[in-house]
């Protein structure tokens, strides 16, 4: 019999979060009651004027061929309209612009086209899991750098840079960041473009969180920055700011060089998101945006819900810092269960609370001591969850 070895898979670590996601199938099949917290998987609707622009572009012949891999020209120019109206850019269409299917697929290309054997790419720990997992399936040499509550991020890359050989040639960042919901100003990105130009490096920044954001606070998009055209790429989606996860549509914005390659990759690769959903993007990029001020103001309801009813004071009180952004909480494991570890408690979390979560362990060895809310229920089921949650923490207690 052959003997069929995968090296690029074998070079992948376990996928903590799919286990977590094992025992939650196996406890809705057996009955049970489960408040999915887990995956960040958003639940809110596509705006309907959207989806009706879609149908009514799906209905179109013309539109039933190959698109245009890079997006057709009228998506692009709204992406471009976006960064204008959003943060003061002005960009290109033709050369600074490409629409990519969600930004996942956009980056893990784009890494796969830049980062070869030998080549080393510096990356927070924990993160978002394809951050780390593109640079080991294009062949490259991750060095993670911790992002904790306590530590200079920028001190610890100069850090990491002096003990590295070769030097770096990619460095990919996130905020505000998945999982720890860790948000920056536009300082922090004037900084790490003087690092990434002192040290001759590129970076991938990951915004895909651009528009949920709460309590007065604005991310900065990095290339606001003066300069930052000339080492950064940047990756925008619409799957949260208008719930249009399933449809796949992201953008990639910023240095002409790098947004080349990722076109010339991806017209080996693919034709591109269907038509009648780039025409639906534009709609969502060029209509009316109460439906993302909708969407914000629901999230920042949830983790209002979240967050106060599990710091009430009480029997299996659990006080935990709000997020500013994402649809995300981070949480720290309560002391009386951290010796288990952040996976052990998401699973005991599951079975005697009802709730599923995202161990920490799953987005880097950092993450441990830690589990990631999704927001992703409404908020009758969040207060359910609220109430099972303390129930198990007073009783493990």
């Amino acid at each position: 019999m052959i003997r069929h070895d995968f090296d690029k898979l074998n070079r992948l670590p376990p996928y903590v979060l799919a286990e977590v996601t094992q025992l939650r199938h196996a406890a809705r099949r057996a009955g049970k009651d489960v408040i999915d917290l887990g995956m960040g998987n958003p639940d809110l609707p596509t705006p309907p004027h959207v989806v009706e622009k879609i149908c009514e572009s799906a209905a179109i012949d013309r539109n039933h061929r190959y698109s245009a891999s890079r997006g057709v020209p009228n998506l692009r120019a709204a992406a471009c309209e976006w960064y204008q109206r959003n943060h003061g850019v002005d960009l290109d269409p033709e050369g600074e612009m490409i629409a990519v299917i969600g930004a996942k697929e956009g980056l893990a290309h784009f890494v796969l086209v830049t980062v070869g054997p030998g080549d080393v790419v510096l990356c927070p720990d924990p993160t978002y899991p394809i951050h780390q997992y593109s640079v080991i399936i294009a062949g490259g040499d991750l060095r993670n750098v911790p992002l904790t509550a306590d530590s200079d991020f920028i001190a610890d890359l100069e850090q990491a840079l002096q003990r590295t050989w070769p030097r770096p040639k990619l460095l990919i960042l996130s905020f505000p960041h998945n999982p720890t919901t860790r948000c920056v100003d536009l300082g922090f990105f004037e900084r790490i473009v003087e690092f990434a130009k002192e040290h001759d490096l590129m970076i991938i920044h990951d915004f895909a969180y651009a528009e949920i954001c709460f309590d007065g606070y604005k991310p900065p998009s990095i290339l606001e920055v003066p300069g930052a055209r000339d080492v950064a790429i940047e990756f925008l989606s619409l799957s949260k700011s208008h719930s249009m996860a399933g449809w796949r549509v992201g953008f990639a914005a910023g240095n002409k060089d790098m947004v080349h390659a990722l076109t010339r990759i991806k017209s080996y690769l693919d034709y591109g998101i269907p038509t009648p959903i780039q025409v639906g993007a534009i709609v969502a990029l060029r209509g009316p945006q109460d439906c993302v001020e909708e969407n914000v103001e629901e999230y920042r309801a949830r983790r209002d819900a979240l967050v106060d009813g599990l710091g009430m004071d009480g029997p299996g009180a659990w006080k935990i810092e709000k997020p500013l952004a994402t649809m995300f909480v981070w949480a720290p494991v309560p002391e009386p269960f951290a010796a288990m570890g952040s996976l052990e408690f998401s699973k005991r979390m599951l079975e005697e609370a009802g709730v599923a979560v995202a161990p920490g362990i799953g987005f880097g060895q950092s993450g441990e001591g830690w589990v990631r809310f999704a927001l992703v229920e409404n908020r009758h089921r969040i207060r359910q969850a609220v109430r099972g949650i303390r129930r198990f923490l007073n009783q493990g207690a």
